[in-house]
């Protein structure tokens, strides 16, 4: 099929796409489709092949299939979200709950369901790419020290203590949104709007779960947490250490 040239390229953003598909119909489509859109793209076949070349690229956003050779997508997911906070994608032909809920557990950004039109993979990698890039509140709110709790929103990095914390966009976004308003009961709704607006998504079984896993990440004792407090009927809130209030 020949590309008309006016399409190539047309939005020039030069943004790395890294897509890890063993199927070579599926990821030749897919590289096809974002090469359109401007984007740089490149294509592993293999899973742990898939991994040393995101590690040597540092793209802007993976597309990650689930069932890869050598290597499955959920390890894959695991060993990146373990160095990384590059946005990820998955690409998973099975329709069961438990599989798209592991992914984003893994810290997956979202999921597309196979078989999915080219038009759906677009606007979700669009989407993913405008949170990841777009820019932070000018101000001093742009770096935020709460307790041990370092929230930096221009760099996208979180640290307790000296640890740098890995988060997924959404839980960045969700935990930026806490910082941004501590001490103050911030209703399901007000973060459902606030962080699952554009998708129309978000769930408050979706929330709940996101703070669960915010608390593994940054509190002491997950299961008696005190930075990320529940108010009971209406939503949550993020609690300034006492010795700074």
């Amino acid at each position: 099929m020949t590309v008309p040239p006016e399409r190539v390229g047309v939005n020039r953003v030069n943004e790395r796409i890294l897509v890890i598909e063993d199927e070579a119909l599926i990821a030749d489509s897919v590289a096809y489709a974002l090469r359109r859109e401007g984007y740089d793209v490149s294509i592993e076949h293999d899973g742990a092949e898939g991994l040393a070349k995101a590690k040597e690229l540092v793209p802007d956003l993976i597309v990650l299939d689930l069932m890869l050779p050598s290597m499955d997508g959920f390890d894959v997911c695991r060993a990146i979200r373990a160095e990384s906070s590059t946005p990820i994608i998955m690409l998973t032909a099975r329709g069961e709950e438990i599989d798209r809920v592991v992914g984003l557990e893994l810290g997956a950004d979202d999921y597309v369901i196979k078989p999915f039109s080219m038009r759906e993979l677009l606007a979700r990698v669009k989407s993913v790419l405008r949170r990841s890039r777009m820019a932070p509140d000018q101000g001093p709110q742009d770096v935020i020290h709460v307790g041990n709790l370092t929230v930096d929103s221009r760099r996208r990095q979180v640290t307790v203590g000296d640890e740098i914390i890995h988060l997924s966009l959404k839980e960045f976004e969700l935990l930026r949104v806490l910082v941004k308003n501590r001490d103050r009961v911030m209703a399901r709704r007000a973060l459902l709007s606030a962080v699952w607006s554009s998708e129309g998504r978000g769930s408050t079984r979706t929330l709940d779960v996101h703070i669960r896993w915010l608390r593994e990440k940054i509190e002491d004792a997950p299961s008696a947490p005190k930075k990320i407090v529940t108010a009971r009927g209406v939503g949550y809130m993020f609690v300034t250490p006492s010795d700074e209030q």
